[in-house]
């Protein structure tokens, strides 16, 4: 499995899948669930909406993850998680770790080996950026390094998609940091 860096707009990645910070209401909000849902179109929205209206009556609770289609984007899924927020209380790493976690297990699910994060927590809701890159790589890495079935898919890919030059510059340092100086795991 890769981890790469990229700083950009994760609605344009080429990537099976990308994971939208989303809040529990699935509804659509500012930042990357904003853009999300605007580059998918209404489309994401009305999905976003039945499942509401089925499983997910109550909201989608933090650090959980579903999927809907990409519609409009390049990605044919979105899986979208929803981060702690720190500012209402919610300080546990295990929050922020599951997000990356579940959005892995929903990927594999799909049969996905591309998928693209966010900085999930980090902004809105308050988490610094160098502590949701350290619990997502060692997320990431916990998950895909446990055994699985013959057969069963993998995610190959796990991109970091950050929108400006100093989140990424935070995510490369610790991505390096992680690895021991070598680099991209």
């Amino acid at each position: 499995m890769r981890i790469d860096i990229v700083q950009g707009d994760i609605t344009a990645r080429q990537v099976e899948a990308i994971v939208n910070a989303a809040n529990s209401s699935l509804l659509g909000g500012g930042g990357v669930d904003g853009a999300i849902h605007r580059a998918a179109g209404p489309e994401l929205l009305e999905a976003c909406r039945l499942l509401r209206a089925a499983e997910l009556q109550h909201g989608l609770a933090v650090g959980a993850a579903v999927a809907t289609p990409g519609f409009r984007l390049q990605a044919r899924w979105v899986i979208h998680t929803v981060g702690p927020n720190r500012h209402a209380g919610q300080t546990n790493p295990a929050l922020l770790a599951s997000c990356f976690t579940e959005s892995l297990r929903i990927a594999e699910e799909l049969g996905v080996r591309s998928l693209a994060f966010p900085a999930v927590g980090a902004g809105v809701y308050g988490w610094d950026a160098r502590k949701v890159a350290q619990v997502g790589f060692e997320a990431v890495r916990a998950y895909t390094s446990r055994p699985v079935e013959a057969g069963v898919p993998r995610v190959e890919l796990v991109e970091f998609v950050l929108f400006g030059d100093e989140t990424a510059e935070i995510f490369r340092a610790a991505l390096d940091e992680s690895s021991g100086g070598s680099g991209p795991a």
